[in-house]
C-alpha cells in the first residue's frame, strides 16, 4: 500500500520532499481507490491552481506558510495547521512563503 518511504523506521515527513527553485514537487505515498496521501513542497510564489477533487481532501502545513483557497474563501495556514477541502469544491494551494505539506484524500 505505502511507496517511496521506508517502513519499520522513524521519519519526519517534512524531510522526504525537498524544495526546488521555483517549482512544485510532490512525492505519493499511498494511491489506491480509497485514498491518497502525496507530500509537497512549494517554493515561495509556487501555487497549484484551481481545481476540484472527487474526494474530501485534509491537508497538513508541515513547514512554512500557504494559502488555501476554497470556495472563494481564502485560508493562510502555517506548521500545524490542517484544513479540510470538501469534495467537489473548487480548490487552490499558494506559497506564501517556502511550505511544505501533507495532503490526504479520502474517496
Amino acid at each position: 500500500m505505502y511507496k517511496n518511504i521506508a517502513k519499520q523506521e522513524r521519519l519526519r515527513l517534512k524531510d522526504l520532499v525537498d524544495y526546488q527553485q521555483g517549482q512544485v514537487v510532490s512525492r505519493t505515498l499511498v494511491q489506491n481507490d480509497a485514498v491518497s496521501m502525496t507530500l509537497f513542497s512549494f517554493d515561495k510564489g509556487e501555487e497549484i491552481s484551481t481545481h476540484a477533487s472527487g474526494g474530501d481532501a485534509m491537508v497538513t502545513v508541515l513547514e512554512g506558510t500557504g494559502r488555501f483557497t476554497v470556495g472563494g474563501e481564502a485560508f493562510v495556514l502555517g506548521e500545524g495547521e490542517t484544513l479540510i477541502m470538501p469534495k467537489d469544491i473548487p480548490h487552490a494551494v499558494y506559497g506564501e512563503e517556502r511550505m511544505k505539506m501533507q495532503l490526504v484524500v479520502s474517496f
